[in-house]
């Protein structure tokens, strides 16, 4: 057995000392103790424990700390090594070693550029086995296909262009040896990755890249370098360049025309590197096509872990000391405190929902409507107060109280929580809606279990109501002026369509918002269409003047129109003509006896103009007033409004 942390044991040092010194602390403390009282004394003045207890908690309480410590050391057994095995594929890279990979025009140069994009290779393919051939002017393996790809990192780390006996760049020679090594694995599907900047290319290319074509070998060209190039370096030179025969500085550019030939003959890609393309993940892509084998990976020694074994007792000597410490007699009295404060009241309100509930799904539904007005009452929290008035207005809606549960349903609208309020908008909206059917029809709608009403059925409930109106066959009707139902039938029905409009300005999609928005719109153009029919009925079916008949609507006692030439009665004379002693009154004179009479029409000027501003006027027939709060809520249908919403009018004379 070993351990995988055996730094934390140095905390086993700490716990010697830690009981020694709580020795020395009780051994203290008792002499304090006996110098403070006479010996003779003591069994009065003091009341002195069993010590035992505090001994045993002291114990438990090293011997669990000791446990966790060993546990966090993680001791450890050796159970055996195991070999892993992977499914993998061959990819082998060649390395241009030649001397114009070490020209600057990628930075730092073109050789660090190139073993760079061999380190991403080998993190993002960690179940590929990867091998290493560097080139120049010859061929050679540095690196044999391997799963071990630190091994090829360290080689890669440390190849140059010194590696490489020969100078030059021999494409053909670097494809032969990879296409020979790849063939000794009996594969028939691999990759060559070549990096290389595409100069000098000796022997013969062409036949290479048939000979790779037929072997199954995909090869990846990835170009490194520049087309404009640079100077190539050479430390053995005055200026530090690679001169030519004539004297002059050698200049090497990226042959990307070599390196896409090589690609595009062996059903390969091209890529440039520094150019953004995110190489390892397309050789990634390329290689997952290959054929892929089981293959025996490094090999790994199995730990098994003994901690756990550990933790268990800790927790179990723990617990021994927090019991062995305490004092029950406290204890005991604060629980018996916590349970009667928290426990009793929680399951007195639990059993109390529980109860509302129950009894509206039992159909109970005054019974509970009453719970959950107990409920929302004695609530604290503003958000569950709503939920439970929530509760309450679909009791009293299903138990068909609408004015209860239009109360309840208002009172729910003032949560904050919008999961609150869409449902106490909705409810609010089929409330009003069922009010006002129920003052056309004495019954509710019908709900969804039922046909709904046709439209023809509409008509006839819409027709009886009026002629009912119109007959005054109801003494309430006549009291209210004749309109009372109707009106309040479409202030319901208009505040209702406000309502669902207010749900579907936040939830375009709630189907109930939508569809009773859409019925009841229905019902109430279907309202004005039957008003104004009303109307034209009635006006058709009232007397007309003939000529030369005075106006049936004027009494007797009232002015008939005069004719012209006609004298006015007792005396009075055309405009214009004046006798003696017919001078206009001044002021203050003749003109008492009329004041009266001036007054009572002033006062009935007065009180036109007051039913005009109330929007009311007696004289005005049951179906115009009703016809006239349709048109007054016909901007329903230009979208939604927000609750509350009040338009103000400037007035048609402001001075």
């Amino acid at each position: 057995m070993k351990f995988d942390q055996p730094a934390w044991l140095i905390l086993l040092v700490l716990l010697p000392l830690l009981g020694v010194g709580a020795v020395v602390t009780a051994r203290l403390r008792s002499k304090q103790w006996a110098a403070f009282a006479a010996p003779r004394l003591r069994a009065v003045l003091l009341k002195r424990g069993s010590p035992l207890p505090r001994w045993f908690a002291l114990g438990f309480l090293l011997a669990a700390s000791a446990a966790m410590v060993v546990a966090l050391a993680r001791p450890q057994g050796d159970a055996g090594t195991r070999t892993e095995k992977t499914l993998g594929r061959n990819v082998l890279i060649a390395l241009d070693l030649s001397r114009s990979m070490r020209v600057t025009d990628v930075k730092p140069d073109r050789l660090s550029k190139a073993k760079t994009v061999i380190y991403e290779l080998l993190e993002s393919m960690p179940n590929e086995r990867i091998g290493l051939i560097g080139f120049a002017g010859s061929a050679y393996l540095y690196a044999p296909l391997t799963v071990d790809h630190r091994a090829v990192r360290e080689t890669v780390e440390q190849i140059d262009e010194t590696w490489a006996p020969l100078g030059g760049s021999d494409l053909a020679e670097a494809i032969h040896l990879a296409v020979e090594t790849l063939k000794k694995t009996g594969q028939k599907n691999n990759a060559l990755v070549i990096l290389s900047d595409g100069e000098e290319n000796d022997g013969e290319l062409d036949e290479m890249i048939t000979e790779a074509e037929q072997s199954g070998v995909f090869i990846l060209a990835i170009g490194v370098g520049t087309e404009d190039g640079d100077y190539v370096p050479n430390p053995d030179f005055e200026d530090k360049l690679m001169h030519d025969r004539n004297g002059q500085p050698v200049i090497s550019r990226l042959q990307a025309e070599v390196m896409r030939k090589l690609a595009s003959e062996t059903k390969g890609r091209y890529a440039m590197a520094g150019a953004g393309i995110d190489i390892p993940a397309m050789v990634k892509a390329s290689v997952k096509d290959l054929d892929a084998f089981e293959m025996e990976g490094r090999e790994r020694r199995i730990s098994i872990e003994f901690y756990q074994w550990l933790l268990l007792p800790a927790i179990v000597f723990l617990l021994g000391s927090i019991i062995a410490g305490t004092r029950w007699k406290g204890v005991k009295a604060a629980a018996m405190v916590s349970a009667a404060m928290f426990l009793m009241p929680s399951g007195a309100r639990a059993d109390s929902v529980s109860a509302a509930k129950q009894a509206l799904q039992e159909k109970r539904f005054p019974e509970a409507r009453a719970a959950y007005s107990n409920l929302a009452k004695s609530a604290t929290l503003p958000e569950r107060r709503a939920r439970y008035q929530l509760g309450e207005a679909n009791a009293a809606y299903l138990g068909k109280d609408y004015k209860a549960a239009r109360t309840a349903f208002s009172r729910a609208l003032l949560s904050d929580n919008a999961e609150i309020r869409t449902p106490a908008s909705v409810g609010l909206g089929n409330t009003l809606f069922q009010l006002g059917w129920r003052a056309l029809s004495e019954q509710s709608y019908p709900d969804a279990s039922k046909e709904p009403p046709t439209m023809v059925e509409f008509d006839t409930l819409v027709k009886e109501r009026l002629k009912k109106l119109k007959e005054n066959a109801d003494p309430g009707e006549k009291a209210a002026g004749g309109y009372a139902r109707i009106r309040s039938l479409v202030t319901n029905w208009a505040d209702a369509v406000r309502h669902y409009d207010s749900v579907l300005s936040t939830q375009t999609t709630h189907t109930e918002a939508k569809n009773n928005r859409q019925m009841t719109l229905a019902y109430l153009k279907r309202l004005e269409e039957l008003l104004e029919e009303e109307k034209e009925e009635t006006e058709q079916s009232m007397p007309q003047p003939q000529p030369g008949q005075g106006s049936p609507e004027k009494g007797e006692g009232e002015p008939k129109e005069k004719q012209p030439g006609d004298e006015g009665e007792e005396g009075e004379k055309p405009p214009g003509d004046k006798g003696e002693g017919d001078e206009e009154p001044k002021d203050g004179e003749g003109g008492e006896k009329d004041k009266p009479e001036g007054e009572s029409g002033k006062n009935k000027d007065k009180d036109k103009k007051d039913s005009d501003k109330n929007g009311e006027n007696p004289d005005e027939a049951p179906e115009d007033r009703a016809r006239r709060i349709l048109k007054e809520n016909a901007d329903l249908e230009k979208g939604p409004l927000t609750p509350g919403r009040r338009e103000f009018r400037a007035p048609e004379k402001d001075w």
